[in-house]
């Protein structure tokens, strides 16, 4: 019974984001973000050849699949021509229908990771609405033809503008946090026409990320957005409620019952995110190679201000502590008073920031959400880009090096925390499949874990190429891009017997 009625819970907290058919997957993380797919079971072990439908070849990019009826869309770029481009797959035979080219004036930079093609388009199952940092906004029919577009200034941000779309009743929603430009901002999907626009005044720098998907909850447009949340009326605009936090707006946020929950990160919010230094004794009995009871440059080792422990294969995952900063009279060797100053300056700025968390905000607050008001699930593991999940009793949380967290909706409590068969940086977001609940590791890593509160490993499946992008889950089947292709993966639909 409990089982049953946990089931109910899971298919009754999703939203659906616009007018898509239920039971597609219209935006990234399908139906309102919430990344749990309805419907059909999906195969338990898939990858290259084992339960594949297709496999179509596509040029770059980090965008999710988008699926509406019988097509899936997808963005791409091909760097040696600098060219973006919005594809349309047939979703029975991976067939590519069409390729339309978004010329760019200028191809926007980003972390080493990034891709000009990481936004996933959205669907309401008569237009596409792509979006690129290098260009705008652009919509299409579902042909092809190009019903209309909204240029914008070429975007300037550290990682790169990787955030998405949405589509919410009859106006296309994207929140964009620049160093150009930074606003929220609704226009209709008919025309891109503005229908209100809400300028940003939180000060955006090189570790604000700003890629999360809004979502909706009735009248209410859900916003994780630079060190806050926010809640604006849909209709109008205005802002409803905002909740401080110490956040670079990375993940997508959930709605669960009268709570928005909401994946708060930031680069030293947490102790395995800061590691120790040694002392200064410590330093010369290990580095001190002439014996001279001081640290020169090519004796001071590898320590970090901030670092990703279990991401360490991922280009720029720290911050190193700098000879020039410890040789303060820039003679060339670092004393014990030297080394003592420097620690406790770093320290002091490490300080600065605060503690990050798994969050849930009151859905109904209003004004300033007063801390006292914000639950907090969770201070540790706490994910820097896949955002959470929920399955209306348990919140589901993957980090780096596929640490998966449980812990209860009701009270916080940690049920577990594994580590599932991925390793290394994990990019895309997880997703729960009626029973089960995929993790995707950067190396293409795919972990099939049982949904619930017993942690158990159902598969593991190796797509071998690199995946960054979240899959989509449709009536049964999972599309995964790799780098290099798109994979439609469901387990043989059983043959009838002929009658007699």
């Amino acid at each position: 019974m409990t089982r049953v009625l946990s089931f109910f819970i899971l298919l009754t907290i999703i939203v659906p984001s616009g007018d898509a058919a239920f039971g597609d997957w219209p935006q990234f993380r399908g139906p309102n973000s919430a990344g749990v797919a309805n419907g059909a079971s999906v195969p338990t072990e898939f990858g290259p050849g084992k339960n594949e439908l297709w496999r179509t070849p596509l040029e770059a990019g980090h965008s999710s699949p988008c699926v509406v009826g019988k097509v899936i869309f997808l963005t791409t770029y091909l760097k040696e021509r600098q060219e973006l481009a919005v594809v349309c797959i047939d979703r029975d035979n991976g067939k590519v229908r069409w390729r339309r080219i978004v010329s760019a004036d200028a191809i926007e930079k980003g972390h080493p990771a990034f891709n000009p093609a990481s936004s996933s388009p959205t669907s309401d199952g008569e237009r596409v609405v792509a979006y690129f940092g290098s260009f705008g906004l652009i919509c299409f029919d579902l042909a092809g033809k190009k019903l209309w577009e909204r240029k914008m200034p070429v975007t300037k941000s550290f990682g790169g503008n990787a955030t998405s779309p949405m589509i919410a009743g009859d106006r296309v929603i994207l929140y964009r946090g620049t160093y150009v430009d930074h606003f929220l901002v609704a226009v209709d999907k008919e025309t891109g026409k503005d229908l209100w626009k809400v300028p940003q005044h939180e000060p955006i720098n090189g570790e604000m990320a700003c890629t999360a998907c809004p979502i909706v909850s009735g009248d209410k447009l859900i916003v994780h957005s630079a060190r806050s949340v926010q809640a604006y009326d849909l209709e109008s605009g205005k802002q409803i409620w905002v909740a401080k936090c110490a956040t670079t707006a990375t993940s997508s946020p959930l709605v669960v019952g009268n709570e928005v929950l909401v994946a708060a990160w930031n680069k030293l919010g947490e102790p395995s995110l800061r590691p120790p230094f040694p002392t200064f004794s410590q330093l010369l009995a290990k580095h001190d190679k002439d014996d001279d009871e001081t640290i020169s440059r090519d004796e001071l080792p590898t320590l970090w201000i901030f670092h990703r422990p279990d991401g360490i294969e991922a280009a720029m995952n720290g911050a190193k502590l700098r000879f020039e900063y410890a040789d303060r009279n820039k003679d060339g060797e670092v004393t014990s008073e030297e080394w003592s100053k420097c620690i406790r300056d770093t320290e002091k700025w490490r300080a600065g920031y605060e503690t990050h968390g798994l969050l849930a905000i009151p859905l109904d607050s209003q004004g300033i959400v007063d801390p006292d008001d914000v639950r907090t699930l969770e201070e540790l593991s706490i994910p820097e880009v896949p955002s959470p999940l929920c399955d209306g009793e348990h919140v589901y949380f993957v980090k780096n090096g596929g640490v998966l967290t449980c812990v209860e909706l009701k009270t916080g409590k940690r049920i577990y925390r594994k580590r599932t068969t991925g390793r290394g940086t994990h990019y895309a977001s997880p997703l729960i499949a009626r029973d089960k609940i995929l993790t995707i590791a950067g190396n293409g890593t795919i972990s099939v874990i049982q949904r619930g509160s017993d942690f158990k490993i159902l598969a593991t499946n190796d797509m071998q190429d690199s995946v960054y992008a979240t899959p989509a889950i449709v009536d049964g089947t999972i599309y995964v891009r790799t780098h290099s292709a798109l994979h439609a993966f469901a387990e043989p639909k059983a043959i009838a017997e002929p009658k007699e």
